[in-house]
């Protein structure tokens, strides 16, 4: 899918020369890697509010560590002998999840954490790795 919106995107003959991250900036688009991120985090937000019909028993355990500075609702991090389990969606997101700010996070509405997390995106937008994993820039 990447492939096809890089392509589509050099379809257009101002934006041909750009790379591909510009051309995505003046189109005022996201990679779907970042979108699947995003839906990603939305999804996490609402298992954790319980804004949704599904009970998932143990796939994400509070980080209880109030001595450190946290975004308060703060996943923990769980070590795992194989590759595998890092593919877990719990295990993926925990990491992005806890580098975002209290503010974005600790509101009422899915709509609010939507715009919320797209405000501090444009500030600190996702960074793809070599291992397809996502994070944060600092």
């Amino acid at each position: 899918m990447e492939k096809i919106q890089r392509k589509a995107t050099k379809m257009i003959p101002e934006l041909r020369n750009l790379s591909y991250e510009r051309r995505l900036q003046r189109l005022e688009l996201i990679s779907l890697e970042q979108r699947r991120l995003r839906g990603q985090l939305i999804e996490t937000f609402k298992y954790l509010n319980g804004l949704n019909n599904v009970t998932l028993e143990g796939l994400f355990d509070r980080d209880g560590n109030v001595r450190t500075r946290n975004n308060g609702q703060k996943l923990l991090l769980r070590n795992f002998k194989t590759s595998q389990a890092m593919n877990f969606f719990s295990v993926k997101i925990a990491a992005t999840w806890n580098q975002l700010p209290e503010n974005t996070i600790s509101v009422g509405t899915v709509n609010t954490f939507k715009n919320r997390l797209d405000k501090f995106w444009i500030t600190n937008p996702p960074v793809l790795h070599p291992n397809n994993s996502m994070s944060l820039t600092p």
